[in-house]
């Protein structure tokens, strides 16, 4: 009886409290009703895709302190992916598990905010790949799985006499490849995409579910076909088809949005996308990219509205001579297509490619950045390298 007593004593004095602070009283629930909601939205959303549950292949985001993947908190990302626009600013936590802190990036944009010029990169591994990759263009990494978009050319373009007024070269022939394959360069599954005339892959994105692949004739101001592929069963579905040739692609899920690049990234294009991911009008908005440092070769999408650019300019002392080749990264806005953050990447082959020029793939680690590149045509190597980048 004496533990009622005191238990009902109190109750009767935190509600006499509560009273007497409504404003503290109010601001427990809202923190109650919330936990309580996030927490039925993660369960909910892990029973309806066991992907988020598992570990292994399907789970892409890499922990930003341990540098493994973590499967608690890809089912965070993918709560503030869904939930996060519709909380309000002033009741948001000022930071979430391994995605995005108080200052509005993400670890991995936080971290190319860092690299400089003279950020030192280090080899870690060089892999040969065990089968011919013919003209890689973009890669994703999910797991310890690799994704790479390739075109394999059969017939080479010919640049025309007299341009027809669109085009300066005739399409050649050829056909687009998704290769899936192994950390080791064991070529695991090859899908091939496309249609009559557009046959050349450009870089690709992955936002947790499907794999983005644009695929457009193999010169300028032509036509394009964007793919979303399952990573698992390796099946494409058409999404949408453009009159124009898009490079490359990426899907913004906090805007909800399909972002791509022209050829050699001079013009961006943006559309919205349904519930059902298919694009919500024909028409995408289009502006002028204003930075003419890098031609984009691969972009991902990197959290709160930013891209994540690779690519590579060329710089002759005569119009005939041979180029010297500068690789880069490019972090950019998707509101307005600024660059954020420039930075050359110093890095080539033995034969003098820089590392860049293909797909790219980068992940942060615990004290920095990790970088997978593969740079060279058909008889192709996976270059593995870190940097750091210091303390914020």
């Amino acid at each position: 009886m004496r533990i009622l007593d005191a238990l009902w004593r109190d109750l009767r004095h935190a509600s006499r409290q509560l009273l007497a602070n409504r404003g503290f009283a109010s601001a427990a629930v809202v923190s109650l009703a919330l936990g309580i909601g996030a927490l039925v939205l993660l369960r909910a959303i892990e029973g309806r895709d066991g992907r988020m549950a598992r570990g292994g292949e399907n789970n892409g985001f890499v922990d930003p302190e341990s540098g493994r993947n973590s499967t608690t908190s890809f089912s965070l990302l993918t709560f503030e992916r869904i939930a996060w626009p519709s909380l309000d600013a002033s009741i948001r936590p000022a930071a979430s598990v391994g995605r995005q802190n108080d200052s509005g990036r993400s670890p991995l944009a936080e971290r190319v905010r860092r690299l400089t010029r003279d950020s030192r990169w280090q080899l870690v591994r060089s892999v040969p790949i065990k089968f011919k990759t013919y003209h890689p263009q973009g890669m994703v990494k999910i797991g310890e799985t690799l994704f790479v978009s390739s075109v394999e050319v059969k017939t080479p373009t010919k640049r025309l006499s007299a341009p027809d007024g669109r085009y300066d070269r005739d399409p050649g022939e050829g056909t687009g490849h998704l290769f899936k394959l192994d950390m080791a360069g064991n070529l695991l599954a090859d899908l091939t995409l496309g249609e009559e005339t557009m046959y050349h892959p450009g870089g690709i994105d992955y936002d947790g579910v499907d794999i983005w692949v644009p695929v457009a004739e193999y010169r300028p101001d032509s036509r394009s076909i964007v793919y979303r592929v399952d990573p698992n069963t390796m099946k494409a579905t058409e999404v949408l088809r453009f009159a124009d040739h898009l490079g490359a692609i990426v899907h913004d899920t906090v805007d909800r949005s399909l972002h791509a690049v022209s050829w050699g990234s001079r013009r961006f294009y943006r559309w919205p996308l349904a519930g059902d991911r298919r694009v919500t009008g024909a028409e995408p908005r289009r502006s002028l990219n204003t930075s003419h440092y890098l031609d984009y070769q691969d972009c991902k999408y990197v959290g709160r509205r930013q891209m994540l650019c690779t690519g590579v300019t060329e710089m002759r002392r005569e119009r005939e001579a041979a180029p010297f080749r500068l690789g880069g990264i490019d972090l950019v806005s998707l509101e307005d297509g600024r660059p954020l953050h420039q930075v050359p990447v110093p890095l080539w082959t033995a034969s003098g490619l820089d590392m860049t020029h293909n797909p790219v793939w980068i992940e942060p680690t615990a004290s920095g950045l990790r970088g997978y590149f593969m740079p060279e045509d058909d008889e192709s190597t996976l270059y593995i390298y870190e940097v750091g980048t210091g303390d914020p």
